[in-house]
């Protein structure tokens, strides 16, 4: 197994009034209402932001690499980096743990680097509690209980009893849609990733964000 506590090589920081402090940008969702998808896309059309990898104790699934998709711990180690500070967030999914290191994520936030985080809502929270400032949450509901069904099976992904614990699960996802910035309906694919586009452009710009104005407006006023 890889140090996952290790920070990865986030980009140089940006100079002058283009240096701005990075921001956690958290998509939400109960399974099957496309966070996944609508995240990878993000990713490849926008080259300033990285997707967050996150640490689990689940089985890999066809298709995923360990290092890419998750970092696959056996659940002595997730839990020793739980109990001495190396993950940002966690929370048990479906029998099974996940989280966040701590410190490559940290690390590109310094730097100016946005990260992107595909968690679900008890993640979100301890985010929301430890990086207040730092964090941009959108929640994605699809357009119907049958059309959320409809997905889950159409995936293969997993056995009927693992789709019909994932449907008991996703009523409580969506009980924290109003903890969230943005709520998204992912009716349209194309739309609701133009949507989340917009969003991201926004809270980039954001005057808080923006370490170097300070300075800028400092000096344009000594030139008045």
């Amino acid at each position: 197994m890889s140090d996952v506590r290790q920070s990865a090589s986030p980009p140089a920081p940006a100079e002058g009034i283009a240096r701005r402090r990075g921001l956690l940008f958290v998509l939400s969702s109960p399974s099957g209402a496309g966070k996944t998808t609508l995240s990878r896309a993000l990713l490849t059309d926008d080259p300033d932001i990285a997707m967050s990898v996150s640490v689990t104790t689940r089985a890999a699934r066809a298709g995923e690499v360990d290092g890419r998709d998750y970092h696959f711990l056996e659940v002595a180690d997730f839990e020793r980096m739980r109990d001495s500070g190396d993950l940002l967030e966690w929370a048990p999914v479906h029998g099974n743990f996940y989280g966040t290191p701590r410190l490559p994520v940290m690390d590109r936030l310094a730097l100016g680097s946005d990260v992107m985080f595909d968690i679900d809502w008890q993640g979100a929270q301890q985010l929301a509690d430890k990086v207040p400032t730092d964090l941009v949450r959108v929640f994605i509901l699809p357009p119907s209980a049958a059309i959320l069904a409809e997905r889950l099976r159409k995936r293969g992904l997993d056995d009927e009893a693992v789709v019909a614990r994932r449907l008991a699960g996703a009523s409580i996802e969506i009980d924290h849609w109003a903890e969230y910035d943005y709520v998204l309906v992912n009716d349209d694919f194309a739309e609701t990733l133009e949507r989340l586009k917009t969003i991201l452009a926004a809270e980039r710009l954001r005057r808080a964000r923006q370490d170097g104005l300070a300075g800028f407006v400092a000096e344009l006023q000594r030139g008045l």
